[in-house]
């Protein structure tokens, strides 16, 4: 690796120059790949004169600094470790003297490297930058130019969608070569970025000190000349953490369990943003790359349901999962610190993709500096809010400053947010403070509907709503203050809170649904819409305030969260839940933009009981005349592992099913044997419909196999928190024990429930003690 060459010129102005004065270096870098020249005028890019730029200048850079010596105007490439050319820029400030602390700028998906103009807010502070086009993006073999260019070096130029093992990669390298040209300092790294880049900087942050080479292992981060290397803080803006649930949620993602990894039936295709993000970026034709196989994974996502049992589709899950999102690194080392922003209104990224992040780190390595920063921004519907833009910038600038500087003292790990507001171009409400997620919202209203099942109709729903709300539709799409009718739509099932008293509330985070859902016999194809809607006073209007999508599966309760948000509920405003048998402008999936989430192939008709919905909000419990109330114990889901994330130990939790045990003796009485069976409500919110069985045998003799049963019953349910008696009618052996000549006055009895043994106690006959 060649050290950093100086023009004659330069070094003569460095050696007269006083140190304190010392002009930057200016090599050509990446070993001459990347031509550098001094800006000495600056034109329209205030402050940038001193600066030094290595890279090439677009005309749509629109710059008009005057330069040392001409750059580039089409690209400025350097190779990765695989021989893929990229597109780079790299600056330096002016003053002060290399190795520099360093800013990585990751772009968004289907952009490419930052211009030096976009450079300015870090240069301006001191820090070198760095930036370059993705894989498949802008000059890095994404325009036909550019793969005409390198056509060899370009075969493996596609997109990877964010691998650890190639995207991240790359820019470890490429940092290294900087480290080596003695330009940036090895631990003094920062990444930032939104959308793509937000998840590019959240992967970094989770590699922290490591790299993933192209067989899947974890190799220690060191530049090519073997420097140890770190990343010193990341601040992804609207990244996502598990990039399959991102795009097609199955509703399981619930923001106060520790662990919210992809699980279950697979989810409900975001459509309207998956076919507008494909058609940026090159990629490899479908088939030929199984670790890039966009083409191939986004088939099967427009072919539909059913997905349970494909193969496919679970080595799809498995493959985006594991080498494609943050959450997939292997978690034994504590991430980088960590400034995560994310929009309360964004559809494509909302905020629960950091709080499962944010959940997991707490509680595996709860010392690691962590802060989320939520607002309504973000992707489409998100809101663009002065006061919230400048907030974050600030907040951003000293996470950046402290960890690359060690500029003031240690920033909070807490979590900031500002509400939605209407209309547009509004300031955000807030900020609201505290030390975590779990406390942000200290009150909680409930309600619990017991009027019965409702059907939800395949064909109900309004699609004028659907095509309203959709954020990405043409010519225009929804924004975070749309309205639609307010009337309940045909075919849905509703349920309202009460109309908001005087002075309002503030809804802060996700709504939850508890409910009981039935689906028809071998239905593998359903699935849910939720909306939390604002309905007018007068209730001719409705604005959405949370939505999300849901695989349910059949029988029983589940649980299940709507994206989160920050929302004030002003006086006489009902808050509606409305769930729907999908969240589209059409019945039927297709249609470029059409549908925000992909109908079902074959939706049928799906029944919900027992709904319970529970809204957080800023208020206080007690407050409102009562109708806030403590947040009741989170209700974790049927999970094997499920634990309460970190700061809910208050709160408490109940499983959502567990198992009826024995509350009493058995009786028996003529034909029929009494039970006495339990649900402990303390620990759950329900209990799975038994089947008991009793095994017995008078004292002395030896209970065994099926000539042994007593009693037996099934389909036996008990709600939580009761205790109920069932009679059961004895088996001939129970009446024979119990009733004949010989009668018995107590057996020594096993008791099955569920197949599964559960004690031994004592039966009676009635009368005998």
């Amino acid at each position: 690796m060649r050290k950093i060459t100086l023009s004659a010129a330069l070094v003569v102005a460095l050696v007269a120059a006083p140190p304190a004065l010392a002009a930057p270096v200016a090599p050509d870098a990446f070993d001459g790949d990347l031509a550098c020249a001094e800006v000495t005028a600056d034109g329209n890019v205030a402050g940038a004169t001193g600066q030094t730029w290595c890279g090439s200048i677009r005309a749509s850079d629109d710059i008009t600094s005057t330069l040392s010596a001409p750059l580039p105007s089409d690209r400025s490439t350097t190779k990765t470790f695989d021989g893929v050319p990229l597109d780079v820029n790299v600056a330096f400030p002016a003053g002060g003297s290399a190795p520099y602390p360093v800013v990585g700028m990751y772009h968004g998906y289907g952009g490419s490297k930052s211009s030096f103009r976009s450079m300015q807010r870090w240069l301006d502070q001191g820090y070198a930058t760095y930036s370059l086009s993705q894989r498949g993006f802008g000059e890095s073999c994404g325009s036909q130019d550019a793969r005409d260019a390198d056509p060899a070096g370009c075969a493996k130029g596609y997109l990877h969608l964010m691998d650890v093992r190639y995207e991240v990669r790359d820019s470890q390298l490429l940092l290294g070569e900087l480290v080596d040209e003695g330009l940036v300092e090895p631990d003094k790294i920062a990444a930032t970025g939104g959308s793509y880049g937000g998840g590019m900087s959240l992967e970094m942050a989770a590699l922290r000190d490591r790299v993933m080479l192209a067989d899947n292992t974890l190799v220690p981060w060191e530049s090519p000349d073997g420097t140890p290397m770190s990343l010193a803080v990341a601040t992804p803006t609207v990244p996502w953490s598990e990039l399959t649930y991102a795009l097609a949620p199955n509703g399981h993602n619930l923001d106060y369990i520790e662990d919210a990894g992809y699980w279950g039936r697979a989810g409900v295709m975001k459509e309207s943003y998956v076919q507008g993000l494909y058609t940026s970026g090159w990629k490899a034709p479908i088939g030929t790359d199984p670790r890039a196989d966009i083409p191939g994974w986004k088939a099967r996502l427009d072919q539909g349901e059913p997905y349970d049992d494909d193969p496919f589709v679970d080595d799809m899950i498995t493959e985006i999962n594991t080498y494609h999102s943050a959450y997939g690194v292997p978690h034994d080392e504590a991430p980088a610190p960590l400034l995560i922003s994310s929009g309360f209104t964004d559809d494509l990224f909302p905020v629960n993709e950091a709080t499962r992040f944010y959940n997991r780190t707490r509680a595996e390595h709860p010392d690691s500096p962590l802060a989320l920063f939520f607002a309504s921004y973000g992707h489409p519907r998100g809101q663009s809010q002065g006061n919230v833009l400048q907030a974050q910038t600030d907040l951003e600038n000293e996470w950046v400053a402290h960890y690359l500087k060690g500029t003031g003292p240690a920033p909070a790990s807490d979590v900031t947010t500002y509400t939605q507001t209407c209309p547009n171009g509004t300031d955000g409400g807030g900020p609201h403070t505290a030390p975590d997620w779990a406390s942000i919202a200290p009150g909680e209203i409930r309600v619990v509907d017991d009027g019965g099942a409702e059907t939800i109709d395949p064909d109900g729903g309004d699609t004028a709503v659907g095509a309203a709300f959709n954020p990405i539709s043409l010519p225009t799409g929804a924004t975070a203050c749309t309205t639609a009718a307010g009337a309940e739509e045909t075919g849905a099932a509703s349920y309202e809170l009460p109309p908001a008293p005087a002075g309002g509330y503030t809804v802060m985070g996700a709504a939850t649904v508890i409910a009981r859902v039935e689906l028809p016999e071998g239905d593998d194809t359903s699935e849910l819409a939720a909306r939390l809607v604002d309905v007018s006073p007068d209730g001719a209007t409705k604005t959405l305030i949370e939505r999300g999508l849901w695989r349910p599966e059949s029988g029983g309760p589940q649980v299940f969260q709507l994206f989160a948000n920050g929302w004030k509920v002003e006086q006489g405003h009902v808050l509606r839940l409305e769930l729907l048998p999908r969240d589209a402008s059409s019945q039927t999936p297709g249609g470029f933009l059409a549908n925000y989430g992909r109908p079902s192939n074959d939706q049928r008709p799906v029944t919900v009981s027992d709904v319970d919905l529970r809204v957080p909000v800023l208020e206080a419990p007690g407050s409102l005349g009562g109708l806030v109330t403590d947040p009741a114990p989170k209700v974790l889901p049927e999970r094997p592992g499920v634990k309460l994330a970190p700061g809910y130990e208050a709160v408490g939790a109940v499983a959502i099913r567990g198992d009826i045990e024995l509350a009493g003796k058995p009786e028996a009485k003529g034909r029929k044997l009494r039970v006495k069976l339990g649900c402990d409500g303390d620990a759950n919110y329900s209990c799975r419909k038994a089947r008991l069985k009793l095994v017995g045998a008078p004292k002395g003799k030896h209970a065994r196999g099926k000539n042994a049963v007593i009693a037996r019953g099934s389909g036996i349910r008990v709600d939580a928190g009761a205790t109920d008696a069932v009679k059961l009618k004895l088996t001939k052996r129970g009446r024979k024990l119990f009733g004949g000549r010989r009668a018995v006055g107590k057996l020594r009895t096993e008791v099955f429930i569920r197949g599964e043994p559960a004690g031994f106690t004592t039966t009676r006959r009635a009368g005998k003690r």
